[in-house]
């Protein structure tokens, strides 16, 4: 307890450091307040009907996303998620249109045009987002809600969720730049823990009773949830190093290379995408619900605690996360730059043996890794059928628990960088901190 008191009091002495903390936590507080300013022209009073529709489902996942946002019919509603899924297509892009391809390879004058790119094609997006979102309150909430009626609330609330967006878009800008962490990340991250309170809340309440099981069960819970965000940091840092030689050069008086350096390939190199990608198509069977003759089927796979639900759903995430780490870990690439620099992996050929020796690590790695994941994806229904509250049991698994673990372990990490530049002791006793490769 002393370390860590000493830690924290190391912290805010460095000028620098404590200037990021304030900066970043001054703009979640005007993130989170953002959430609660509703839409001009729609009555608070009325949101009850919303506020039921999105406790589950993709809808409850984007209203965890946005911190509540979504179910308040605020001006961040739509949060970040156009703008992630912006960068997605962008990414996915990149690793097929030779065009993205030259931006990544211009470096910082590429970067720019591809976050410029970026923020034209969420514009897009929020064009149909936005409307729809609209749609769906003029659905859920009564007439009397809508002070303001017709196509005109329409165009001016669109461009009212657009400006939300935009503007929590440069808060996370201004959070990356001068605040501590990655700013995207960081507002996700805020939107879910948002949550917690009120989720520790419910189960609380649920517990103290006699039927529930009482404090005990709660206990027990929090103690199995610990070990969950134990193994699921396992899961974020482990890695398999392959060891790189370096050829011996001598330019001058000077030795260059001769040591051996390693390369790290992650276990889970998909990170969270491949659980969002299953969630998206675990929608599809809602299409079947409209006929009588599959009505059953649909019934099946969309009831979120079914044995065939969650069977389908681990097996796709197994799937994307596959091909996700295809799409994102060349190597034939990176055979190419170790040659280039004069790199050999000890007993394999450079080139096309050093290539399909990394893919073959990587396939051998991935499939451990992938399991996993799926486990994780589907451990909030496990959580839900011991009677845990469906609020509460998103913590235990899937997206949530993924982005919670990867954005902390981020922050630690830029943290610790900064106590350690400074002399002073990092954040754990023995080791350092390792962040994510992305989310």
């Amino acid at each position: 307890m002393k370390k860590f008191i000493d830690t924290l009091k190391n912290i805010f002495k460095i000028e620098d450091l404590r200037k990021r903390i304030l900066y970043t936590l001054g703009l979640i507080l005007v993130y989170r307040l953002g959430c609660y300013v509703v839409i001009p022209g729609i009555d608070p009073s009325q949101l009850a009907a919303l506020k039921s529709q999105v406790s589950g489902g993709l809808l409850g996942l984007l209203d965890m996303f946005s911190g509540g946002a979504f179910g308040n019919a605020a001006i961040f509603g739509l949060g970040v998620m156009p703008y992630i899924s912006a960068s997605i297509v962008v990414q996915l892009m990149g690793m097929m249109v030779p065009y993205f391809q030259r931006l990544q390879r211009e470096g910082e004058s590429g970067r720019r045009k591809i976050n410029q790119i970026t923020r034209y094609l969420t514009i897009l997006i929020l064009c149909f987002q936005g409307p729809a979102y609209l749609t769906n309150l003029h659905v859920q909430l009564p007439a009397a809600a809508f002070l303001i009626k017709g196509v005109y609330f329409t165009i001016f609330a669109t461009f009212v969720l657009m400006a939300g967006t935009m503007f929590v878009m440069w808060l996370g800008e201004r959070i990356t730049d001068k605040g501590l962490g990655n700013g995207i990340s960081i507002i996700i991250m805020v939107g879910i823990i948002a949550d917690l309170p009120s989720a520790l809340a419910t189960e609380w309440g649920s517990r103290v009773s006699q039927q529930a099981g009482g404090l005990i069960m709660l206990v027990v819970e929090l103690v199995i949830l610990f070990l969950i965000f134990v193994a699921t940091i396992a899961l974020v840092q482990g890695v398999r190093k392959i060891p790189v030689q370096y050829a011996k050069r001598i330019i001058g008086n000077k030795q260059y290379g001769g040591v051996r350096q390693y390369i790290p390939l992650k276990i889970n190199a998909a990170g969270v995408m491949p659980i969002i990608f299953a969630q998206a198509f675990m929608f599809f069977p809602i299409i079947f619900a409209k006929f009588e003759a599959t009505s059953s089927i649909a019934v099946a796979l969309t009831n979120s605690t079914g044995f065939w639900y969650n069977l389908i759903f681990g097996l796709l995430v197994v799937g994307f996360t596959y091909a996700y780490t295809a799409i994102t870990v060349n190597p034939t690439n990176m055979a190419e730059d170790m040659k280039k620099n004069g790199g050999f992996i000890p007993g394999v050929k450079p080139g096309k043996k050093t290539a399909e020796y990394i893919d073959s690590v990587m396939s051998r790695i991935t499939l451990p890794g992938s399991i996993f994941l799926a486990f994780v994806a589907i451990l909030p229904a496990f959580a839900s059928l011991l009677d845990i509250s469906n609020l509460f049991a998103r913590f235990f698994g899937g997206t949530s628990l993924l982005i919670l673990v990867g954005v902390i372990l981020d922050t630690l990490q830029q943290i610790e960088s900064h106590l350690l530049s400074r002399h002073y002791d990092g954040l754990m006793k023995t080791g350092r901190l390792k962040g994510r490769s992305g989310m």
